[in-house]
């Protein structure tokens, strides 16, 4: 049994239930963000714009394309990926920046968190910051050999097979999001084994640049990004613009619309005109407001609060 991702969508707004799709296994219903069976489950996206939950012991690791293959470069059709970040919810833990550099065997912080202060009497706040896969890229324009291009599906990516190491793009880009690799990066063998590819960044290469990358292959098999999938407190919601829909990794899914709108969402130096395919959710009545925070998770995190703007129209 399958429903489409907007009837999930009306289905968890409701109080209802999302389908759990178990591969292998048949199919199972579950309230989103709990266990079938006892067992975890991983909210998923599938390339058909499916909401599931999934065993995370059957979740299988995603495909691998050729760097030649067009399809690397031209991205999955039909699709705009976006990331949504809430602030309120950031407690700083830092678990998102792990996952990533875990998964992808790098220790360059992809996604840097920073400590936020609004005024010195005021408590703090924290702000995540990855690439922001923006829609007019500088880094793109400024590349001489197109080793970073832009994919329709609206992810910035970098081919290190082409990468020349001029850092042309790292002056061009105003956000700092990129790093350079000035000796040969220390990867374990499993990362050489599995092959290069442009859509997971492995295995870096001494002389080139890297950033994140937005996952793009575990959203060609329906998964949500490491970073999603790691933050206990679902502080980050990735989906599809054309969906209109984003989902975090406690599995709440909101109609980006609606999100962006009744929590005055923005983009980070916007005046710039490079929009951004990363939306900020302002930190307003924050759930996390001391700076010591180690003990908070998403078990202590309080439930969205409509009233505030927290869930759909």
């Amino acid at each position: 049994m399958r429903i489409s991702r907007r009837e999930a969508i009306k289905s968890v707004l409701a109080g209802g239930t999302a389908v759990a799709g178990v591969s292998g296994a048949g199919v199972a219903l579950a309230r989103v963000g709990l266990t079938v069976n006892g067992k975890e489950t991983v909210p998923v996206l599938s390339p058909e714009g499916e909401l599931f939950h999934v065993l995370r012991e059957q979740m299988k690791a995603a495909p691998v394309n050729d760097p030649k293959d067009p399809i690397v470069r031209e991205g999955i059709p039909g699709r705009k990926w976006v990331m949504v970040i809430d602030l309120a919810r950031c407690a700083g833990l830092r678990k998102c920046t792990a996952a990533c550099n875990a998964m992808h065997f790098t220790d360059r912080n992809w996604i840097q968190v920073f400590e936020m202060k609004d005024a010195n009497a005021t408590a703090p706040y924290y702000f995540p910051k990855p690439c922001f896969h923006c829609d007019s890229p500088p880094c793109t324009k400024v590349c001489p050999v197109g080793a970073t291009f832009k994919r329709q599906d609206g992810i910035v990516l970098i081919d290190n097979t082409r990468c020349i190491g001029c850092r042309f793009c790292m002056a061009a880009c105003p956000y700092s999001t990129r790093h350079f690799n000035w000796g040969a990066p220390q990867q374990p063998p499993e990362a050489h084994a599995r092959g290069y590819s442009p859509e997971r960044g492995f295995a870096a290469r001494k002389g080139t640049v890297e950033k994140c990358d937005f996952c793009p292959d575990m959203a060609a098999a329906g998964n949500l990004p490491h970073c999603v999938q790691a933050c206990p407190n679902g502080v980050i919601f990735y989906g599809d613009e054309n969906e209109d829909a984003v989902t975090n990794g406690l599995g709440e899914t909101y109609r980006l619309s609606t999100l962006l709108e009744e929590r005055a969402g923005y983009r980070f130096m916007e005046e710039l005109g490079t929009k951004p395919r990363v939306y900020y959710l302002p930190p307003k009545n924050r759930r996390f407001p001391a700076p010591d925070t180690a003990g908070q998770t998403a078990s202590t995190a309080p439930s969205p609060d409509p009233a505030r703007g927290e869930g759909l129209a």
